[in-house]
């Protein structure tokens, strides 16, 4: 069965810039390997389900300038972005927040299995952010 790739990638971010948890998790398989940028890799929906609620209380984020890419045969896809966010309570181990806001280029890489996301990797400059908001 060949998977439009592309269409669950664009559900998936879709569900991320409305702060839909439940659409986020609705695409991603049980068993989803989320690797955070600069971080451990997490396994499960209910870890995902976990460091979104953690995001959503720190950050306020919006994808823009989104341009996903998929291979023929569904089984892996990436998307290319611009972060515009506002810094809303302090994440642990980061700078206090007070509401800066910061623009940065980010990117996901995915691999699918039966037509759900198995594996999201994150990837944006650390060192870029850490400048905007210090």
């Amino acid at each position: 069965m060949m998977v439009d790739a592309k269409a669950v990638l664009g559900r998936y971010f879709e569900a991320f810039n409305a702060g839909d948890i439940d659409g986020i998790l609705a695409e991603v398989s049980q068993d989803v390997a989320h690797h955070v940028n600069e971080g451990q890799v997490r396994v499960g929906r209910e870890k995902l389900r976990a460091f979104c609620e953690r995001m959503a209380h720190c950050y306020d984020e919006t994808l823009t300038e989104m341009v996903i890419f998929a291979n023929e045969d569904g089984t892996r896809g990436a998307a290319e972005f611009m972060v515009n966010g506002v810094y809303l309570a302090t994440d642990e181990g980061l700078p206090e927040a007070h509401g800066q806001t910061y623009r940065l280029p980010g990117g996901s890489f995915m691999s699918l299995e039966a037509g759900q996301i198995a594996r999201v990797t994150t990837y944006y400059n650390l060192a870029d952010w850490l400048r905007q908001v210090q």
